[in-house]
């Protein structure tokens, strides 16, 4: 069929609704809502069989899902209607959620359902719980509804007469004086709950040393004390607040702004700069106790063969400090007699690339990039000229730029099945660096490198894996990644084969230097970069701007409005 995508933006779930209807034969266009007229205008010039829409946060026209069949995603069990649905539910302590597939109607939410999905609602933020149990449900649900469209049979159940059950639970838009924190008296479990249900948009507004301040995240602490609302400590960035009952840690900050134009979210010390009081650094240990509650960005477990170095970074970003962190971390890591090391989180996502947001808030955003592109750069390397055992990259979640070429640096590239990649940086205005030039073409030849490079669309992880891009596919739920790649791992430590393997690995990599060594790559990546931070002609610096204040860019998914099959 002939689907076009509605949506606000080109967001985590539109992406994977783009991917995953393509892998089906779906000749799938995109349209970013940007008014009424030009959505007219997309409708008439690609005649869809069917309009869907994974986020959209204004109403369709009426003359356009009067004469469509137009299908909205509503993060939301049916009968729950409004547009902070996921939001209240975390904010109340929902455990069971749910989403709904429903027909575009004159009322909000209020259209024929066509299909839904259930989801679990664990104990994390938002916008995880968003790219994950509300994805996957999302997923269920909109290939069940296109299923049922495409058949011509099917009739989708109105919400209203006897035969609907579901009760109607209309709820207004969640709006900052109902998130109000009274660090006074709110325990930490009611402030965990009110700083997850905003992590990553809006935020919580507050009173912070004086300012107004959006606090985004929300991590416990269970050793550290003080007075409520007190400024307990500093760690990789963030900041640990005190509550009645303990603290909870706050890793990144938006300043409220008045100008008009959206503040840059920052890691929290950061943002606060020379407002910040002094107060002791407490790093978090590489491998705290299995009971610990604390916040930690990186942290390394050993189960007889096998190293498991997690990371989990706000947003997926990685500043120039958190990959220096990280390469500290994995060189640990190398340390240790093990046969096998995988990289990577349990949830969420495995690496986006360099920081933007840092680099925008940079003094010089060239210098500063350029001093990220370095340290990922480092960091790639040490993945890459590690001979002496294997290197498993995990992917629990998305990826994208240099995130990906962080991890085809290694020797195996697992991803659960619901991750999306996007192994490009075109969209950014970037050549790339990360050694992708080898790495890359390395995995799936020349000319499909310069496909994903040039086309800079997502990928799923099944198409993933049906083009080398990724070895292994895991089927598990968000919550049960971890433990599936922990016994997978453990598997390959333990194959007969393995010496021989580690063994045909080093020498395999010592042709592939005396071929072409990996400075070389690595220069060439980066005289191209360098004139894309530094010329000021080049787009990046704008397009960067664009993105990290969340400012329209129409013309950088110009390409995808015109996609085929």
């Amino acid at each position: 069929m002939r689907i076009l995508l509605v949506a606000s933006a080109f967001n985590s779930l539109t992406q994977r609704v783009y991917a995953e209807l393509k892998d089906r034969g779906h000749g799938v266009r995109l349209h970013v809502a940007a008014g009424d007229d030009p959505l007219r205008e997309a409708v008439l010039r690609h005649r869809p069989d069917l309009i869907l829409a994974p986020m959209l946060k204004a109403a369709l026209p009426e003359d356009v899902w009067s004469a469509h069949t137009c299908l909205i995603v509503h993060p939301g069990p049916a009968g729950d209607r409004g547009p902070s649905s996921l939001d209240w539910a975390i904010h109340e302590g929902a455990v069971d959620w749910g989403v709904t597939v429903l027909q575009a109607d004159a009322v909000m939410d209020a259209g024929a359902v066509w299909a839904t999905a259930p989801c679990s609602l664990p104990p994390v933020g938002k916008s995880d719980l968003y790219r994950n149990e509300v994805a996957d449900a999302a997923l269920d649900a909109v290939h069940l509804a296109v299923r049922r469209f495409a058949s011509g049979r099917y009739v989708p159940q109105p919400q209203h007469g006897p035969e609907w059950k579901a009760p109607e639970h209309t709820r207004p838009y969640l709006r900052q004086d109902a998130r109000r924190i009274d660090w006074s008296r709110d325990p930490s479990d009611r402030i965990l709950r009110t700083l997850r249900a905003a992590d990553s948009q809006p935020g919580v507004r507050d009173e912070l040393l004086g300012a107004q301040w959006y606090l985004h995240g929300g991590h416990p602490e269970d050793t550290l004390r003080g007075e409520p609302g007190e400024l307990l400590a500093t760690r990789a960035g963030a900041i640990c607040r005190a509550t009645v009952d303990g603290a909870v840690w706050i890793p990144e900050l938006r300043r409220r702004s008045h100008d008009g134009r959206r503040a840059v979210k920052l890691p929290a010390t950061l943002a606060l700069g020379a407002d910040l009081p002094a107060l002791p650094e407490v790093p978090a240990p590489l491998s705290p106790p299995a009971d610990r509650r604390t916040y930690a960005q990186v942290g390394y477990r050993e189960h007889g063969p096998v190293g498991h170095l997690r990371f989990s970074f706000p947003g997926g970003a990685l500043s120039t400090e958190h990959c220096r962190r990280l390469l500290a971390a994995y060189r640990h890591a190398l340390q240790r007699p093990t046969d096998v090391v995988v990289i990577g989180g349990e949830r969420d996502f495995f690496s986006n690339g360099i920081h933007l947001n840092v680099i925008e808030a940079a003094p010089d955003p060239a210098a500063e990039s350029w001093a990220n592109i370095h340290a990922m750069d480092d960091l790639v390397a040490e993945v890459l000229t590690t001979t002496d055992r294997l290197v498993v990259s995990a992917l629990a979640g998305n990826a994208a730029a240099g995130g990906v070429m962080l991890a085809l640096a290694a020797d195996e590239v697992w991803c659960r099945r619901g991750a999306v990649l996007n192994p490009h940086y075109r969209l950014m205005g970037l050549y790339g660096s990360e050694y992708w030039t080898y790495s890359l073409p390395r995995r799936v030849g020349p000319v499909a490198a310069e496909h994903l490079t040039r086309r800079a669309l997502p990928v799923s992880a099944s198409a993933a894996q049906r083009i080398g891009l990724v070895d292994r596919v895991v089927d598990a739920a968000p919550g049960e990644f971890g433990a599936g790649v922990a016994e997978l791992a453990q598997r390959l430590a333990r194959s007969p084969g393995l010496r021989e393997r580690i063994a045909r690995k080093k020498e395999a990599r010592d042709r592939d230097e005396a071929h072409k060594p990996l400075h070389v790559h690595r220069a060439e990546e980066l005289a191209v970069m360098h004139r894309n931070f530094f010329d000021p002609a080049e787009p990046y610096h704008r397009l960067r701007s664009a993105f990290v204040h969340k400012e329209p860019a129409p013309d950088a998914l110009a390409h995808l409005a015109d996609d085929r099959p």
